[in-house]
């Protein structure tokens, strides 16, 4: 992702996820879900468009509080939908919801999603996304890969003369504990 390096220091809508928060661990469940959405919510539109509206969807979503999304009913669509503030896509929504529910789920088989994540943790992303595919609803490749480079489960979200980058490897992410050879598999 070298180019998004370049890009986005020192500009003002990518330069603070960038440099603060892309490929940094992170365990909370709501910042979890949030990513995940905010990746589905990007699939086939710019990462610019996301950010721009993050705040607003942000509140749309009462704070991705996975309880409160998982509730959601028609009312709560028909709001969102016509919420010019996100990304109104009746499929994406709906995914979002039902993914909401899906990590409710977790909490009974691994203790929450944080507890999924790091129970498949090493994984070649194509076993990734084959595990996202089967949990979850709207994750493919693209979304699956930059939701867990996010999170520093995979690498490649900064170029090694990042100042990101340094910082990054300082914290010793997941993907620094593995034999790097499995993420090419």
């Amino acid at each position: 992702m070298s180019w998004y390096c370049d890009y986005a220091q020192g500009n003002p809508i990518h330069g603070p996820y960038h440099d603060d928060e892309y490929g940094f661990p992170r365990q909370d469940e709501a910042v979890l879900f949030e990513l995940l959405c905010l990746e589905i919510f990007q699939a086939g539109l710019s990462w610019e468009l996301i950010l721009k509206k993050r705040q607003t969807t942000f509140k749309a979503f009462d704070g991705f509080d996975v309880d409160t999304v998982a509730a959601y009913g028609e009312k709560d669509i028909e709001r969102l939908l016509g919420d010019a503030g996100i990304i109104r896509n009746k499929l994406k929504i709906n995914s979002i919801i039902e993914n909401a529910k899906r990590i409710q789920a977790l909490r009974d088989s691994h203790g929450g999603f944080a507890n999924f994540i790091e129970a498949h943790h090493p994984m070649a992303k194509v076993g990734w996304v084959k595990l996202f595919k089967k949990t979850f609803k709207f994750t493919g490749g693209e979304i699956v890969n930059e939701f867990l480079m996010s999170l520093g489960y995979l690498p490649g979200a900064h170029r090694d003369d990042c100042p990101a980058y340094a910082r990054i490897t300082a914290i010793k992410p997941p993907w620094m504990n593995v034999d790097i050879a499995i993420f090419d598999g």
